[in-house]
């Protein structure tokens, strides 16, 4: 294992370059992947590393080294548990010192062995109360963390929980956004069908609205689509009102 003092210098050196990107010239995607990226170059045992996040609906890996560290989230994705979900759950620090012989999560480190690695270190990323995730660092060698190498960990993850927070937020932002969209444009299209039985029927918005709705029921089809047939085609597709 290398001694502290490089290894300190080189963590150092690496947070001064995550503190010198711009989050408005990058991405969030590219900050992550140098959080990754940078952590790798630091931490001990020749290991891959991989940042993921989990809310209420998935699990995603959203920035890894390479593919051990990939295939390690995926595995424990697939028996929902191991150290890396146990640390985003907790929010506590979680090492795995040596998979050959840890007692905890037996099936997952059987695989991890198999797969090359023999220890791990997973740091909690609290994002808020509905996301969370973990910094994995999965090294080639057993015992490969010692307390200057869990610090400069912890320093990494700060930079990879500000960017999924704001990954968050935009992908929550975008989804609303595009919901609103979605809900105006059907409220225009009915509208519009609406306009035209009332004029068409001497109807009131009321009983226009109703009736739409009678023959959404009638012809198991989606409200909006009997109104973009109907300002399509100026017929309903079933008969007119009873």
């Amino acid at each position: 294992m290398p001694s502290s003092r490089p290894r300190s210098a080189q963590a150092g050196r690496a947070l001064d370059e995550l503190g010198r990107m711009s989050l408005r010239q990058h991405s969030m995607e590219s900050v992550l992947q140098a959080v990754a990226d940078l952590s790798k170059q630091v931490m001990p045992g020749t290991p891959e590393t991989s940042i993921f996040v989990q809310d209420s609906h998935r699990r995603i890996t959203v920035a890894s080294t390479g593919q051990l560290a990939v295939a390690l989230d995926e595995e424990q994705y697939s028996d929902d548990h191991g150290p890396c979900l146990h640390a985003a759950s907790t929010g506590e620090l979680t090492e795995v010192p040596d998979t050959r012989v840890e007692g905890r999560w037996t099936d997952y480190m059987r695989r991890a062995v198999e797969h090359g690695n023999l220890s791990s270190l997973s740091v909690p990323l609290v994002i808020d109360d509905d996301v969370s995730g973990a910094l994995n660092i999965y090294a080639r060698q057993a015992h490969a963390f010692d307390d200057d190498a869990r610090e400069a960990a912890t320093m990494f993850a700060p930079y990879a929980a500000v960017a999924l927070g704001n990954m968050h937020d935009y992908q929550a932002a975008r989804d609303l956004a595009r919901n609103l969209e979605v809900a105006l444009e059907s409220r225009a299209v009915i509208d519009q069908a609406k306009g035209i039985l009332m004029e068409r029927h001497r109807l009131t918005a009321d009983q226009a609205f109703q009736l739409l709705v009678q023959v959404s029921s009638r012809t198991n089809a989606k409200l909006r689509g009997i109104a973009e047939e109907l300002v399509r085609t100026g017929e309903l597709p079933a008969s007119g009102p009873r």
